[in-house]
C-alpha cells in the first residue's frame, strides 16, 4: 500500500475508533467516562490507557476530529510504525503529567492531548532530523495550526490546560527520542575535521 493511502488509514482508522467508542458510551450513558484520569488515585492511574479514547459528548469528539485527522495523516506519512512510536510516548508522558499535576477531585479525558504532542512533534521533528522535508512540515504546521498552542494556557475551568500541555511536552520528547540518529552517528558534514 501506498505510503499516502496507508497514512489515510491510520489517521482515519483512530479516529474511527474514537466514535465507535463515544457511540458506545452513549448507549451506556456515559459510564465510560469515569474511565477518565483521577489524578493521584489509584483508580486514575488507568485513565492514562483509557483517556485518550474518551470525550464528554459529541461536541467535544467533534472539536478533536479535524486536527487528529489532518496531524494524524502528516504524522503518518513518515511511517505507521514511527506514527505509533510517536503517539505511545505522546500518550503515556501526557497521561502522566495530568494523573501527576491534576487538580485533585477532577475527571480528565479527551484526545487533545494526542492533538497537542502530535502537533509538537511535527513542529519539533525537523530540529533532530535535520531534514529539509521535516523542516517545511514543521513551518506549514506552525503555520496552520499554530494558534492551537494557546491551548497550554489556562483558559476555562472546563478545558484541561494541563493535558494539553502534558501532551506537548510528550511530543516534544518524542520528536527528541525519535529524531536521533539511532547509531548516534554524527549528522551529514559533522565529524570530518579538515587539517
Amino acid at each position: 500500500m501506498p505510503r499516502w493511502k496507508s497514512a489515510g488509514v491510520a489517521a482515519g482508522g483512530f479516529v474511527a475508533v474514537l466514535y465507535i467508542v463515544e457511540l458506545l458510551d452513549t448507549i451506556m450513558g456515559g459510564r465510560l467516562d469515569s474511565l477518565g484520569i483521577e489524578p493521584r488515585t489509584v483508580d486514575g492511574l488507568w485513565g492514562i490507557v483509557f483517556a485518550p479514547l474518551l470525550h464528554f459528548g459529541w461536541q467535544h469528539l467533534l472539536a478533536n476530529t479535524l486536527p487528529l485527522l489532518v496531524l494524524g495523516y502528516v504524522l503518518a506519512l513518515s511511517g505507521v510504525g514511527r506514527a505509533a512510536a510517536a503517539t505511545a510516548i505522546v500518550w503515556v508522558i501526557g497521561g502522566a503529567g495530568v494523573w501527576l499535576f491534576g487538580a485533585s477531585g477532577t475527571e480528565v479525558a479527551g484526545a487533545s492531548v494526542i492533538v497537542f504532542g502530535w502537533l509538537v512533534y511535527l513542529l519539533a521533528r525537523g530540529a533532530f532530523t535535520r531534514h529539509w522535508a521535516d523542516i517545511v512540515v514543521g513551518v506549514l504546521i506552525l503555520v496552520a495550526y499554530g494558534s492551537l498552542l494557546w491551548g497550554v494556557l489556562p483558559s476555562s475551568p472546563h478545558v484541561s490546560w494541563l493535558g494539553h500541555l502534558s501532551g506537548a511536552v510528550g511530543g516534544f520528547v518524542a520528536a527528541w527520542l525519535l529524531g536521533r540518529d539511532p547509531r548516534g552517528a554524527a549528522p551529514a558534514g559533522q565529524g570530518k575535521i579538515r587539517a
